[in-house]
Parts: C-alpha cells; sequence; structure tokens
C-alpha cells in the first residue's frame, strides 16, 4: 500500500510536526493511516455515519464536531469546493498560532482550487504531489487574514425557506427528482421512512399534504444534513436517525419507504449505492409493505429490484427521472 502523502512529507523531513499537543483531522476518512501524525492525539472528525463508525471501531477518537484546541491539524477535502474552504477556515481558528494545517486531496477532488485559493491569502510552506493528489501545508500565523471569515460556510435558505448548507446534496433548493417523487407517489398510511432523507424536503412536503400517514423516519447518514432536516421538517410525527440508510435496523418494520437515493462516490457515479438502498427498503418493510424510490432515468436498478421485490411497476418517466413502485419485499427471506 502506498503510503499517505502526510506520512511521506513526514518521513523525508519535509513538513514539520509538533511533537506534542492534539492533533486535528477534519472529514477523517474511514481507512486513513493516521499513525504518523500522532495517532493517539488525533482527533477525527466526520460527520459521514459510515466512515464515522469505521473509525471509532478503530478506536480513534472519533467525533462529529471538534473541541478544544490544536496544535497541528490534518483537512481531507471533499468535493464541494465551498465545504472545504470552509474546514480549512475551521482548522484555521481551531489551531494555535505557530501550528501546523495541512490540506490533502485527489486531483478530481479539486485539490488545485482550494490551493490556489489559500495561496491568494496565506504563504505556504510546502507541497508534495503524488498518486494524482496533492498535499500543501502552512503555519497558523498570529492573525488571520480577514477572507478567511469568507470561507466559513453558513446555513442559508432556499427560495421555499428550507435550511441548507454547502456540501449538501442539492443546496440551492429540491433537485428535480425528489420533486417528481412527492408530486406523484400515492397516498401513504402507517409508518413510513425517508431513505436517504438529505436535508429533509420529501419528508416535509408529504408530512404536510399526507395526513394518512402515522409517523415518517428520516433516516440520513450525514450529520450536517439531518441537522438540516431536524430544522426543516416540525411536524411532530417525524424522528430523525443518524445512520447509514443500508445498514439500519427500524424498531418494527414499515408500510411504506420512500428513496431518492444518492449515486455518487466522490465524483464517480456509483450505481451500487441505490443498489443497495433497494435491498435495504426490501429488508425494512412489511410483507405487505410499498417502496417508492426516484432515479435518474439513465441508471440501471430494474434488475435489482426485480431481485428484491415480487411485484414492481414504473409509475412515471418525466423530466430524466424514473419513479418506481415496488411490492411484496423479499426482504430477509432471500438466501
Amino acid at each position: 500500500m502506498t503510503p499517505d502523502r502526510w506520512t511521506l512529507a513526514l518521513e523525508d523531513g519535509d513538513m514539520t510536526w509538533p511533537e506534542a499537543g492534539a492533533v486535528l483531522v477534519l472529514r477523517a476518512q474511514a481507512e486513513a493511516d493516521f499513525s504518523a501524525l500522532g495517532r493517539d492525539r488525533v482527533q477525527a472528525v466526520q460527520g459521514f455515519a459510515p466512515d464515522h463508525d469505521r473509525l471509532a471501531a478503530r478506536e480513534l477518537d472519533a467525533r462529529v464536531e471538534p473541541e478544544g484546541e490544536f496544535a497541528a491539524a490534518l483537512v481531507q477535502i471533499v468535493k464541494s469546493k465551498g465545504e472545504s474552504l470552509s474546514l480549512v477556515a475551521e482548522a484555521l481558528t481551531m489551531v494555535r498560532p505557530g501550528g501546523v494545517i495541512a490540506v490533502d486531496g485527489q486531483k478530481d477532488e479539486g485539490i488545485e482550487s482550494i490551493l490556489k485559493a489559500v495561496k491568494k491569502l496565506l504563504p505556504l510552506d510546502g507541497t508534495l504531489s503524488k498518486a494524482h493528489g496533492k498535499l500543501f501545508w502552512l503555519t497558523r500565523p498570529d492573525v488571520l487574514p480577514d477572507g478567511v471569515a469568507d470561507w466559513i460556510a453558513e446555513p442559508g435558505e432556499t427560495e421555499d425557506g428550507f435550511v441548507t448548507a454547502p456540501g449538501m446534496f442539492s443546496p440551492d433548493g429540491a433537485d428535480q427528482g425528489s420533486e417528481v417523487l412527492v408530486a406523484l407517489v400515492p397516498q401513504l398510511k402507517g409508518r413510513a421512512a425517508d431513505l436517504g432523507a438529505g436535508w429533509g424536503y420529501m419528508s416535509a412536503v408529504l408530512l404536510d399534504e399526507q395526513e394518512s400517514i402515522a409517523a415518517m423516519d428520516l433516516i440520513e447518514a450525514e450529520y450536517s444534513a439531518l441537522q438540516a432536516a431536524r430544522a426543516n421538517v416540525d411536524d411532530p410525527r417525524a424522528r430523525f436517525f443518524w445512520a447509514d440508510a443500508t445498514a439500519f435496523e427500524p424498531e418494527e418494520r414499515y408500510d411504506a419507504i420512500i428513496s431518492n437515493p444518492p449515486f455518487h462516490t466522490g465524483r464517480a457515479a456509483d450505481p451500487a449505492l441505490g443498489q443497495a438502498f433497494i435491498a435495504a427498503a426490501a429488508r425494512m418493510l412489511k410483507p405487505t409493505g410499498q417502496f417508492f424510490m426516484v432515479a435518474n432515468q439513465h441508471l440501471p436498478y430494474e434488475a435489482t429490484l426485480k431481485a428484491h421485490f415480487g411485484t414492481g411497476k414504473l409509475l412515471a418517466e418525466i423530466a430524466g427521472y424514473k419513479l418506481y413502485q415496488a411490492g411484496k419485499p423479499k426482504g430477509t427471506r432471500r438466501g
């Protein structure tokens, strides 16, 4: 296995790391090797539930929000430039003057764009290019430039008044797929769940329009999105679960499940994510339960739906999306 770029920079003596003090890692990746940074000193901050759970299983100090003052920080960027710059700003404010801030990411995640933005405000101490990515690092100055505050991603509101923030899926407003589902899904009855609920648009609309829903569980892996959903969905029938939707175990099975599942890993399309949501829905539904899923027209979900459900039909094909209904879940009865 190729060492992480920060490990190489430290081993080569290019980057100097403090020998004492807490180390902050923002958006800590689940399988990353932090031993060169002082593993026992690391606070691994990660709001994506599957990665957070894997970090905790490795007995790292895994958190959703940082706490304390730090001698150094590593930022692992994400595909959203706005969120990545906000992470850099957070690291700069939480590391004491004279401490080291390192920023790491792949070229297809936008590391060059982040490097360019940081260089406009702050001098760099060094860079390392390796394995289609780049690491750069700098010393935290005594006084931060005014422009750093502009990087901090503050929650905003869509035209419809929903709370969102940079880095969330469709932060500027509901995506067309979600709009198709809430417009065309039939009346739901009993206990329902929203798998991959995001910032809560579909649940908010359906709870507002359908009194026949007895309860709605919003299940979302991204902590910040779930916090936004709490602000957006004030119906007493709603409950909120920070969890990997594909592994979630409900207290009892549902009468209905809705989903607009994610289909990207980083910047690459990954139909396996939606396929995992289909399998999870089949497992969570009652034998009489119904699954309603919207997906981009080109994604190959028909075979997976047929494998996990006894009945199914295409309710609509509109605006580049397909809305499916599936019933008779095979769930745990599958071998």
